[in-house]
């Protein structure tokens, strides 16, 4: 019997914020299996921001998303079939080809999940490009030090969560900004020293004034717009600026506000970086090294927020934008 793969494909390229009517779900019949391939089914697949990018043709560090084909992302699977030495029924492994329920794929686009009893879906989130995409622009881009303040945007979402507990484990202080009362409970249960409710807040710069006195000396930036405003407003001399997302214009079609000041960046001497992981990808052992132990202590934590089944693939998606997600956005299959 030829296996059957169930794809959420793209159909037209949004204009603003995703609708459910651009997706679309499909049955597609796999080929057979070749030597040095596998069948994988999956259970878990990620939901990111980034993946708005790719849904444009705009001109980008990854080539865009093509119509009427399946869309990528991360994912967690188990092998099925295989005919590949390294590869054994059974064995759970990650991938970039989410957005499906089953593949084939070639040895070499698989990474089997290290040996741990952490939940398999950690490796799409905490311990996965999330969590080291927090870790690499802590501790890489910002060089960030034990003393220092350190403000994060969108600090409740998959990457923000990771880099309030990875600071305060390095002994900074951490200001977390987010957009509802229960994320900013959750995130004091993560160690933040003071949260801001950005909806709540009405002089975002005053408020910044307030809690850092002394001034921010890494900012660690997933937002853009007021935030990031205000943030430069209360920058330290020298501070540094880690430019991880702009989820605020990500459906603006260009129309995005801010940044009004960035003299702020010649009069403070400040040094703003932009952060890809896979530019540090190098290192992702290192990260794992220091984060397995910790998940197994129970010293950091990973807050998930779960839809069911393929075809709530795209509202999930949607709902990124919309702040429906508390740490991860993950799809569960079967």
């Amino acid at each position: 019997m030829t296996p059957i793969s169930h794809q959420i494909q793209l159909l037209r390229r949004p204009t603003g914020l995703p609708a459910q009517s651009d997706f679309t779900l499909k049955e597609v019949p796999l080929p057979a299996l070749q030597e040095g391939e596998v069948l994988v089914t999956n259970q878990w697949l990620s939901v990111d921001p980034y993946m708005r990018g790719r849904m444009s043709e705009a001109k980008s560090y990854v080539p865009p998303f093509p119509l009427n084909g399946p869309l990528d992302g991360g994912a967690i699977g188990t092998v099925q079939v295989s005919r590949h030495p390294d590869f054994k029924v059974g064995d759970p492994v990650s991938s970039m080809l989410g957005w499906r329920d089953a593949f084939v794929a070639r040895g070499e686009q698989l990474t089997r999940l290290p040996a741990t009893a952490l939940p398999s879906q950690l490796f799409l989130g905490a311990l996965g490009m999330p969590g080291m995409t927090a870790w690499a622009g802590l501790h890489k881009v910002a060089r960030l030090q034990a003393g220092e303040t350190l403000l994060v945007s969108a600090a409740s979402g998959a990457v923000g969560t990771m880099a309030v507990q990875l600071a305060k484990r390095a002994g900074a202080r951490v200001i977390g900004s987010t957009g509802s009362a229960d994320k900013v409970a959750y995130l004091k249960t993560l160690g933040a020293d003071a949260v801001i409710n950005y909806r709540e807040t009405p002089d975002l710069d005053a408020e910044l004034t307030r809690l850092a006195p002394e001034g921010i000396q890494v900012y660690f930036e997933n937002v853009g717009g007021a935030m990031l405003d205000a943030a430069l407003n209360n920058m330290a001399l020298h501070g540094r600026i880690v430019l991880c997302g702009l989820i605020e214009q990500y459906n603006s079609n260009g129309q995005g506000s801010g940044p009004r000041n960035l003299a702020q960046m010649i009069r403070k001497r400040l040094l703003m970086q932009g952060l890809l992981v896979s530019d540090h990808w190098q290192h992702y052992g290192e990260f794992l090294a220091e984060a397995i132990p910790a998940f197994e202590a129970g010293l950091l934590q990973a807050e998930e927020t779960i839809s069911e089944g393929l075809a709530s693939m795209p509202q999930a998606f949607i709902g990124l934008f919309e702040g429906r997600n508390t740490g991860k956005m993950l799809v569960r299959l079967g």
